[in-house]
């Protein structure tokens, strides 16, 4: 029997929201650390990360003190993946405002780069310190605390997230994931449905539910999800592996469909290197499907 496949996990989207000075003109800044700061918002926002950066490190030269100046130098480091930079200047940030919610929360985001999941869950609970309730930094949070397998804690920070009326399709699917990990089924599927009445294309919520009723032995169901998988994302080789493995349990008298569904898996993973194993299986899989067609036509 075919082992079901695990997904590829979706990231979640990182957004630096810049500091509320950040695109407007600062005021507490001599005037050439501001010109030079002002100029260098004008450069971030024309997608020129390098110019920014000069005129941003011009800015900190003429004021030491200009909390977003490193800010939004480390917001450009980041985007253009410079990670140790990044750090650097959000490490800045917090020393000279330990007030700034923006400061931990980016430290948070670039220690999870980083992959320094301790690091990035203390950051983000600095971040919370002061803002407690804030939804997107809740559900950073909680990403962290799934990831590093605290899935009680995962749990009460995303409900806390969505109590509050945050949270989004990703934050539910991470909340489903976290209930799932404690074979907590019902509540989890319950986080995956809401998942995806906020994204009816989520192709990792169909497929984690596609896996509880698979395990349940409820292969009817979990073959209806992972064909919604499919069918949010086609291209992904995982889904249309583990319809082949649902539907043939669900009926493995029913030759033709079953040899149809793994072809049509063959067809989908057989140019992906990192298919080769499952697609070697299955064809050897399909061919033995084909043996025992031709044994009961001889019956």
């Amino acid at each position: 029997m075919f082992r079901l496949s695990s997904p590829i996990a979706t990231l979640i989207a990182v957004v630096f929201v810049l500091s509320a000075n950040s695109l407007t003109v600062a005021q507490d800044a001599d005037n050439a650390a501001k010109e030079a700061y002002n100029q260098g918002i004008a450069q971030m926002q024309a997608g020129k990360p390098d110019s920014a950066i000069v005129l941003f490190q011009a800015a900190i030269a003429k004021d030491p003190n200009y909390v977003d100046a490193y800010l939004n130098l480390g917001v450009v480091y980041f985007q253009a993946k410079s990670y140790d930079k990044a750090l650097e200047q959000f490490r800045k940030v917090v020393e000279k405002n330990p007030q700034s919610v923006d400061g931990f929360a980016n430290l948070g985001r670039v220690q999870s780069k980083l992959m320094r999941p301790a690091e990035a869950e203390e950051a983000f609970s600095s971040a919370l310190t002061i803002k407690p309730d804030d939804p997107g930094i809740l559900v950073e949070l909680g990403k962290v605390q799934y990831d590093r397998k605290t899935y009680d804690a995962a749990i009460q920070t995303l409900e806390k997230c969505h109590q509050a009326g945050g949270g989004d399709e990703t934050s539910y699917y991470y909340l489903g994931k976290a209930y799932q990990k404690q074979d907590k089924s019902a509540q989890a599927i319950a986080a995956f449905e809401k998942a995806l009445s906020l994204d009816a294309k989520s192709y990792n919520a169909h497929f984690a539910i596609g896996q509880i009723y698979h395990d349940q032995q409820k292969y009817s169901k979990a073959a209806a999800s992972f064909k919604a998988a499919m069918a949010a994302e086609p291209s992904k080789y995982q889904a249309a592996q583990n319809y082949a493995v649902a539907m043939e349990s669900a009926d493995p008298d029913a030759i033709d469909a079953n040899i149809a569904v793994w072809n049509a898996f063959i067809r989908l993973a057989k140019n992906n290197p990192k298919a080769k194993n499952q697609v070697a299986e299955a064809e050897q899989h399909v061919k033995e499907l084909q043996v025992r067609k031709e044994a009961l036509k001889n019956q």
